[in-house]
């Protein structure tokens, strides 16, 4: 039996392969969108807006420290010359102030953690001579220490009880 293919389906089956044929540079010369392009375009904008979503959501900020309960001390240093001093104030860790070369006489008023012992110590420079440290909690008075002659040293401590305001 003779072929019925009609010369149209033949042309339309050359056609589909002269386009299958066809490079990627070619389809994107002819106007046809290059698929990978728009393939590496989508994903470049889902990466982008990842990390950008990333950094909204992302709020591992650390809590903020809780404040710490404190009671008022005061520290004074009374004499003449100079003196090392060292002094609790406001860290929660309770670690010492230190000042050195203090001019007497010295006085302050600080912070001092609750459950802390406040304390200052003085050590007196090599000229000597004497002097006293006296420390106060909340106004009152609670201790008395002299230090004297050649580096001599004295030591003043009180107690804060944890949890009292």
């Amino acid at each position: 039996m003779p072929s019925t293919e009609s010369p149209v389906s033949v042309e339309s089956a050359e056609s589909t392969e002269s386009t299958e044929a066809a490079s990627p540079a070619e389809a994107g010369k002819s106007g046809g969108p290059d698929r990978r392009g728009l393939a590496i375009a989508a994903v470049a904008l889902l990466a982008c807006g990842g990390l950008i979503g990333y950094g909204f959501l992302n709020t591992d900020e650390k809590p903020k420290p809780r404040a710490v309960p404190t009671a008022e001390v005061t520290y004074e240093v009374t004499g003449q010359g100079t003196a090392e001093l060292a002094y609790l104030a406001r860290s929660e860790s309770g670690k010492a102030t230190v000042e050195k070369r203090v001019a007497l006489p010295w006085k302050k008023t600080v912070q001092v953690p609750l459950g802390k012992a406040p304390t200052i110590g003085l050590v007196l420079d090599d000229k000597g001579g004497q002097a006293n440290c006296s420390l106060a909690i909340r106004g009152k008075h609670v201790q008395l220490a002299t230090a004297s002659g050649s580096y001599g040293r004295a030591t003043c401590t009180g107690q804060l009880p944890a949890g009292q305001h």
